[in-house]
C-alpha cells in the first residue's frame, strides 16, 4: 500500500504497544510513533523493555517517541538509554536549567516538551520553553491533579489558545487531544499545526483499529 500524503508534515500515532501495531501505522502513513513509558495515568504504557524493542524496529525514516514523566535530567536520560528512541517526549514541566543540561548530554536526540493548554497560561509556558526545545507539543492534561493527567485524555481543549502558540513560537508544533476523522479538518484549519498526534481517535478497547486509522488519514486529506 502507498502511504497517504498530507499537508500535514508529521502525523504522530501514539500509544503504540507491539511491533504489530507500529507496522500498521507506518504503512498508513504515520511519519512517527509514541511510545509511553510509567505514568501515574492514562493509556498505553509499556515496559520500557518493549520500547526499545518496538523503537528498533522502525524504519530510518521513522521518529520514534518515548514520552516520559520524568523532569530530571538524570532520570531522563537514564530512560532515554534504557529505550533508545530518536525523540523524548517530556509530558510534564521542567526547571529550564533541565534543558541545558539535556541537550549537552543529548545533542543527537530531538527534544519534544508537552505544554497542556488548560489556560491563557499555556502561551507563555510555550513561549518560555520554545527556545530549549525542538518542537513543542500541545495536549490536554491536567498536570496540577492529585493524579496528574499528563496525556492520553481523549479529550479536545481549547484550539483557539493552541493557534496563539502557534503564531507565538517559531519552533514546530504538534496539535493532541481528542483528535480523530470527524474533526481533523476544522483542527488543522484553526490551529495549523506542523504536525498532529492521535492516540484514542484511532482505537477500539485501547487497540489500534485499521478502520479508524484509514477512516482518519482518508478525512486528513480529503
Amino acid at each position: 500500500m502507498t502511504p497517504h500524503r498530507s499537508s500535514i508534515q508529521k502525523v504522530k500515532i501514539c500509544c503504540i504497544s507491539s511491533i504489530e501495531e507500529a507496522q500498521i501505522a507506518i504503512r498508513e502513513g504515520a511519519t512517527a510513533i509514541g511510545l509511553v513509558g510509567d505514568m501515574p495515568s492514562g493509556p498505553g504504557i509499556i515496559p520500557d523493555a518493549l520500547i526499545k524493542q518496538i523503537a528498533s524496529t522502525a524504519p530510518a525514516h521513522i521518529d520514534t517517541f518515548l514520552l516520559t514523566r520524568e523532569t530530571s535530567t538524570a532520570a531522563i536520560i537514564a530512560h532515554h538509554e534504557s529505550t533508545l528512541t530518536t525523540c523524548i517526549q517530556m509530558v510534564d514541566e521542567l526547571a529550564l536549567e533541565e534543558y541545558q543540561h539535556l541537550r549537552k548530554a543529548l545533542p543527537t536526540i530531538n527534544l519534544v516538551q508537552v505544554i497542556h493548554v488548560m489556560d491563557e497560561n499555556a502561551i507563555a509556558q510555550a513561549i518560555q520553553v520554545s527556545p530549549f526545545v525542538d518542537t513543542i507539543l500541545l495536549d490536554s492534561g491536567n498536570p496540577h491533579l492529585a493524579v496528574k493527567e499528563l496525556g492520553g485524555t481523549g479529550r479536545t481543549h481549547n484550539w483557539q489558545l493552541s493557534r496563539k502558540i502557534k503564531d507565538s513560537v517559531s519552533i514546530p508544533v504538534y496539535l493532541a487531544g481528542g483528535l480523530d476523522k470527524d474533526n481533523i479538518r476544522e483542527a488543522i484549519e484553526t490551529v495549523r499545526p506542523d504536525g498532529v498526534d492521535l492516540c484514542s481517535g484511532v482505537r477500539t478497547n485501547g487497540k489500534l483499529d485499521l478502520k479508524k486509522l484509514t477512516a482518519f488519514f482518508k478525512a486528513l486529506h480529503s
